[in-house]
């Protein structure tokens, strides 16, 4: 369980999962305007929605959770499309963090039948 001092922070913009600690610490600064060192905790997602990168900062370095998802995918926040960020709390975090079941793909025979 988080303490409730700590700000959560979902990324709006879908991001390259290969990115690394220090490239997802320079759009935490300058894209969405939060330090990245600040002790907040950080979540991107990749446009198919089955990734997430979750990153913060440990006392003396960073840290990062990353998360695949395997037949659900992970359903973030709405925003109203100007914002880069949407801020949450923990129990939103946890039920970002469960994903939801992927939609069944319907074959070209039930279609046609």
């Amino acid at each position: 369980m988080l303490p409730q001092s700590v700000r959560i922070f979902v990324c709006t913009t879908p991001q390259d999962m290969r990115r690394s600690f220090d490239t997802l610490a320079v759009i935490t600064k300058h894209e969405l305007g939060i330090d990245p060192q600040s002790g907040s905790l950080i979540a991107f997602t990749n446009k198919r929605a089955n990734r997430i990168k979750i990153l913060w900062w440990d006392q003396n370095g960073y840290c990062v959770l990353y998360k695949r998802l395997h037949g659900a995918l992970f359903q973030p926040p709405k925003s109203d499309g100007a914002e880069q960020k949407i801020k949450i709390n923990g129990s939103e975090l946890t039920k970002l963090l469960r994903g939801v079941d992927r939609p069944r793909r319907v074959s070209r025979r039930q279609r046609i039948a």
